[in-house]
């Protein structure tokens, strides 16, 4: 985009080839000279770092196509972007205070872990226990299989109703959850079929005619 009134003198530059050969191919899609997209570059880099380069945004022209394309005599900087906004397009304004510096700021630092989130189970949890068919079932893990299977259930009960991997009670970042794990009969809460619920104190589940009841009480 050419700017009237605008001195232009020859310039050389050392760049990549890869860089060069980009804008050729955006000066050849976007009819313009390949010198415009390297002048608007230059001017978008100083423009993003926060230098005063005499053009403002009122006393630039709209773009205007052309249809020769000289040979450039200069190539740009290495340190220019490729995907900077090039061709006759608009270039944001940048903000008030934006500096070099600006550019390359790190990011913050990510927010401190909660000290329940260091570990699955937290470390004051309190016990949880389960109450079936008159026993007391202290749950001390992470994952606490109910289910047919003798071998892979915490809790083996033997029905045929109940499917081999039943449920499960999870203790995930100090707080006890019962889930479904894909149950044909599935778990009953308050006459209602759930897939996964806090446990509460006094909280009683049925899996299929079973009862499960669960207190914090010992």
């Amino acid at each position: 985009m050419a700017r009237p009134g605008k001195t232009r003198n020859l310039r050389q530059f050392l760049c990549e080839d890869v860089l060069w050969s980009t804008f050729q191919r955006m000066a050849e899609e976007q009819e313009s000279a390949i010198d415009d997209l390297v002048n608007d570059a230059l001017l978008a880099y100083a423009q993003l770092a926060g230098y005063q380069t005499g053009v403002t945004e009122e006393d630039t022209p709209p773009p205007t196509p052309q249809s020769t394309r000289p040979t450039a005599t200069g190539r740009p900087s290495a340190s220019m972007s490729a995907t900077s906004s090039l061709g006759g397009r608009g270039i944001p304004a940048p903000g008030p205070g934006l500096g070099a510096s600006a550019l390359h700021a790190p990011s913050p630092p990510p927010p401190p872990r909660s000290a329940l989130s260091e570990g699955s189970s937290g470390g004051s949890t309190a016990p949880l226990y389960l109450v079936f068919d008159n026993q007391k079932y202290r749950i001390d893990k992470d994952q606490f299989i109910i289910g047919r299977g003798s071998k892979s259930s915490d809790l083996p009960i033997k029905d045929g109703n109940i499917s081999r991997k039943h449920a499960a009670v999870i203790r995930r970042n100090g707080t006890y959850f019962i889930k479904d794990l894909g149950s044909t009969n599935g778990i009953d809460f308050k006459g209602m079929r759930i897939d996964n619920k806090r446990i509460d104190e006094g909280d009683v589940f049925y899996l299929c005619d079973y009862e499960l009841r669960f207190t914090y009480k010992r």
